[in-house]
């Protein structure tokens, strides 16, 4: 009944995709893509921005890992406020000292993601200009939130065995999240860091069609000008892109294991 509503609700006719219209229009577009544009001259106008979109994904995500990393030690609540470190504490001290802490991280990293990384660049590129340097902020903004919103999760997941060692023996805070906490998640928090930057290197490419450099702008400029043959040869360069991301991020993971 639910799926039948949002069917209706959604306006999705599968009848659309085959009137001859949409047929017609399809049957152009996909002709036009061929043969793709492979002129020495146009490859070369592709260096620029396959690098630029590369340092986009970088810089975003090493942002993302800046912002989401401290905010997602204080979004773990058997650090901040519940759980073998906090069994001697008064609750009222837990709750001020804690507590507020771990509200206010939860909630700075609900509005960080639950604002999609185009619209934040919308924002941004109306603060800075058009250009990388927006789409680098837009990333590591609503990327920072599900960073850190993962990065609670994945400590929480921690045997607290270690920690409760640790804390028996008189370790610090500090001491506990840097050779206890820290220690044992590391391999899933590179893993989904990794993860988050082949998904970086996709949305710097879509973040191009507003105006935010890289792959994506050439990628829309030949859409403009309906050079379908050059969008074929784009959406190539960005797979092999992606999937030479994903090959090296493979790796890394693979020597984490």
């Amino acid at each position: 009944m639910v799926l039948a509503i949002s069917l209706r609700e959604a306006g999705v006719d599968p009848r659309l995709l085959v009137q001859s219209d949409a047929v017609g229009n399809a049957a152009r577009f996909v002709r036009g893509m061929f043969p793709p544009a492979l002129g020495v001259d146009f490859l070369g106008l592709l260096v620029r921005p396959v690098i630029e979109t590369i340092q986009i994904s970088l810089m975003g995500t090493t942002i993302a890992v800046v912002i989401g990393f401290p905010l997602g030690l204080l979004a773990t609540a058997s650090l901040m406020w519940r759980g073998a470190l906090h069994e001697r504490t008064p609750v009222a001290r837990r709750a001020l000292l804690g507590g507020v802490p771990y509200g206010l991280a939860r909630a700075l990293l609900s509005v960080f993601r639950a604002i999609p990384e185009y619209v934040w660049a919308f924002m941004f590129v109306r603060a800075v200009g058009l250009g990388p340097f927006p789409a680098v902020l837009a990333l590591g903004v609503a990327y920072g939130g599900m960073l850190g919103k993962v990065y609670s999760e994945i400590l929480e997941g921690v045997d607290s065995r270690p920690i409760e060692a640790l804390r028996a023996a008189g370790a610090s805070r500090a001491a506990i999240v840097l050779y206890g906490l820290v220690p044992s998640a590391l391999p899933h928090l590179v893993s989904y860091t990794l993860y988050r930057w082949e998904c970086a290197i996709r949305a710097a490419a879509i973040l191009g069609f507003v105006g935010a450099g890289g792959i994506g702008q050439q990628l829309a400029l030949s859409m403009r000008m309906f050079q379908f043959d050059e969008v074929l040869t784009e959406l190539a360069v960005l797979f092999a892109l992606v999937a030479a991301v994903d090959f090296v991020s493979g790796r890394i993971r693979g020597r984490l294991v």
